[in-house]
């Protein structure tokens, strides 16, 4: 077998890990949680947004501790686009997608804001008189975990004082001991994953002679945002579409803020250049998707062909530069 298969074996297996491991952390932290008397509200507002984003967390940080830049930013940006292109796009397509009114007065203007501070902070040769290089140091994770922690505390705050007007997802209880197994594989899963991902998707760079930052928006950051897309799916399928823009927003909001954050305070990360385009697709996907929630609180089915098409004429400029 040929080292160029292996490696589309070894990424798709590392997909696998990927996905699978995110969501035996959930099952297993989740029963853990629950054992705990944590609301099931809360458990899906952290543990399971966490698991969802859980593989980008992975292969950014993979990516950052190896140096390799591109894909850390990229498989991040790449992501974001994703979800409020093809995420909510086809989602909308299989049923229109109302908009709670939280999640257009406090949710999209708080991932605006994300999408800002973040070009702003790594922009260092614009901001900053004499700086050559552009760096997402470890005082921007530092920035970006802490804005990362005010949304969490918004989230439980208001978990906990909605707590009696919602419905809550009953969390699934399992022996604590498999449930510890669940979450340590599951961890496992996900590092291993992130490993086999970052390693194959570099060697399909070279042996097609993509660069990082190509291969992180395109076949990475997809891969990564399977959980989102399979999630808001089966969501709107089961009549509950709504979820999907839920979704959306809170993953992006993970992986600007923890994933990043995390990956630049434990290893500073150079930006390239090139990024800041893709950059500013991501906060005109954002604000897009903003307006199209804002009007009449619902994104129709017409509304996600023009966003899924738009993800399929940004694949075509990304590849073509």
């Amino acid at each position: 077998m040929s080292k160029k298969i292996m490696d589309y074996i070894l990424l798709l297996a590392g997909f696998l890990f990927l996905i699978k491991g995110a969501d035996g952390f959930v099952s297993g932290a989740s029963s853990i949680a629950k054992k705990f008397s944590i609301p099931p509200l809360i458990i899906g507002l952290t543990i399971v947004a966490f698991g969802t984003s859980a593989p980008e967390a992975a292969v950014s940080v993979t990516a950052a501790l190896k140096g390799q830049n591109d894909m850390a930013i990229a498989n991040v940006v790449g992501s974001n686009i994703f979800n409020f292109l093809v995420v909510i796009g086809l989602t909308s397509i299989v049923k229109p997608i109302k908009v709670q009114k939280s999640t257009i007065i406090k949710e999209f203007p708080f991932v605006t804001l994300a999408c800002f501070v973040l070009a702003v902070i790594s922009h260092d040769t614009r901001f900053q008189e004499g700086v050559t290089q552009n760096m997402l140091s470890r005082a921007d994770g530092y920035i970006l975990l802490a804005l990362f922690a005010i949304f969490m505390y918004y989230l439980i705050e208001m978990a906990l004082t909605s707590k009696d007007q919602v419905q809550e997802d009953e969390v699934q209880e399992i022996p604590l001991s498999k449930s510890i197994i669940y979450s340590i594989l599951g961890i496992a899963g996900i590092v291993i994953g992130g490993q086999l991902v970052v390693n194959s998707a570099s060697n399909i760079a070279l042996a097609w002679g993509m660069s990082e930052n190509l291969v992180g928006l395109t076949i990475v950051s997809v891969g990564t945002s399977l959980p989102e897309l399979v999630t808001s799916i089966v969501a709107a399928r089961k009549g509950e579409s709504d979820i999907a823009i839920g979704n959306a927003v809170g993953s992006n909001v993970f992986n600007l803020l923890f994933v990043l954050g995390i990956s630049a305070s434990i290893h500073s990360i150079a930006v390239h250049p090139i990024v800041f385009y893709d950059m500013l697709v991501m906060i005109l996907t954002t604000l897009l998707a903003y307006l199209l929630s804002a009007t009449k609180r619902t994104i129709s089915r017409g509304e996600g062909v023009v966003l899924s098409l738009l993800y399929v004429v940004y694949l075509v400029y990304i590849i073509m530069r």
